[in-house]
């Protein structure tokens, strides 16, 4: 089968859909399958960066090549179909929601098939979800791609179980289709472990250090985090400090903002966005990881924190608690009183922390990019058996 995998969702700071896509191509070269690959790139130096970390460009059944488009340019939706022709695709994979239409009229079977990764449908699901965001100001084009595109993808992938049940709802996909929509969960890199040396019992007076990755956008809930992290602040019998890791983003000045206001200063640090090395840096360095989301498709930060034997507190996402299962503490972030006392337990208790560790670490080894990708090549090959033949 050749099979094209549009990585143009992998830009220089790796949101999560660009772990995905980068993690997934990854994963396809270690896996022995007698498929061929065209990957899709829009910018050289991610062009070089991916077909090298990967490992892809020594692996003679893969190729890339450089489109001078964008994903969301008219030109994707006119030029991208002939491309696929020209390249004898099989199959297309699109890692999100957003493709070509004229390519893949509703009428099936046809050529190449469609495979799209739906992350999530928050902006169907919480009209507040990033106020400021593209797929607000444009919520009638979103809304209505994300229909077509279930209308007319051959296999959809969630990322979660959650997902898929919210994705069918929110889509309001006719019971006759479901099977279209297929839950492989993410995967978490080998890179992220526990350190080397032992995690050693603090000191009373020693320093804690909580952890947030993400983005900025109001469901993700950080001025909550904030109001709870200023209460566990004055409650400790220890220093605190919380380390905020993600892009910054002036569209939501909400925590900046509210950082000052409540005189936190110096015990919020803003490291903006990690690469690889930094990240994996301040998971095992950290005490805590929290992930105070009102929503979460699958919730990467909590089994790459779990993977490094990290402690994890979760808002109540019915993604995270699919994910982390017994392995995390649960609360709601907008009761800051509360959430601040959940915060607290495993900061306090050592014993409750390396439970939580420990089963973290369990609960990450269910997951595996290799094992994502070995359940996205069945869906390829069940999506475009090679028995059936091209429309005419």
């Amino acid at each position: 089968m050749k099979i094209v995998f549009d990585a143009r969702w992998i830009f220089p700071q790796l949101s999560g859909i660009g772990t995905y896509c980068r993690e997934l191509l990854a994963a396809f070269h270690r896996l022995d399958t007698p498929h061929r690959f065209t990957v899709l790139f829009d910018d050289a130096n991610q062009q070089d960066r991916i077909m090298d970390e990967s490992g892809l460009r020594a692996n003679p059944r893969f190729e890339s090549r450089l489109v001078g488009w964008d994903l969301f340019s008219i030109r994707n939706q006119v030029l991208l179909g002939p491309l696929l022709k020209r390249e004898g695709a099989d199959l297309y994979h699109s890692p999100n929601y957003l493709i070509p239409l004229p390519a893949f009229p509703r009428r099936r079977p046809r050529r190449p098939a469609l495979v799209v990764t739906l992350h999530d449908v928050i902006p169907l699901l919480l009209k507040d979800h990033a106020p400021r965001s593209r797929k607000s100001r444009l919520f009638w084009l979103y809304r209505w791609l994300m229909h077509e595109t279930a209308r007319r993808a051959d296999a959809i992938l969630c990322v979660s179980e959650a997902a898929r049940t919210d994705c069918l709802r929110a889509l309001a996909v006719p019971t006759q289709d479901h099977s279209r929509f297929r839950a492989v969960w993410n995967g978490v890199s080998p890179r992220f472990r526990p350190p080397s040396a032992r995690r050693s019992v603090k000191a009373p007076d020693a320093l804690r250090q909580v952890l947030y990755v993400g983005r900025f956008d109001p469901y993700k809930n950080l001025p909550a985090l904030i109001r709870a992290f200023a209460i566990l602040k004055r409650r400790a019998p220890f220093p605190v400090q919380l380390l905020i890791a993600g892009p910054p983003d002036p569209r939501y000045p909400e925590a900046p903002r509210l950082v000052s206001e409540l005189a936190l200063g110096p015990s919020v640090l803003w490291a903006g966005y990690l690469d690889d090395a930094a990240l994996l840096k301040a998971y095992q360095e950290s005490d805590l990881l929290v992930l105070p989301s009102r929503y979460e498709g699958f919730g990467l930060p909590v089994v790459e924190a779990m993977a490094c034997g990290t402690p994890v507190v979760c808002g109540p996402a019915t993604a995270l608690r699919e994910v982390a299962g017994d392995a995390a503490l649960y609360g709601d972030p907008t009761d800051p009183e509360a959430f601040a006392h959940l915060l607290l337990q495993p900061l306090l208790d050592a014993a409750l922390a390396a439970r939580l560790s420990e089963a973290g670490r369990r609960r990450a080894s269910l997951f595996h990019w290799d094992r994502t990708a070995a359940a996205t090549l069945e869906v390829y090959t069940s999506t475009c058996p090679q028995s059936e033949t091209p429309d005419s």
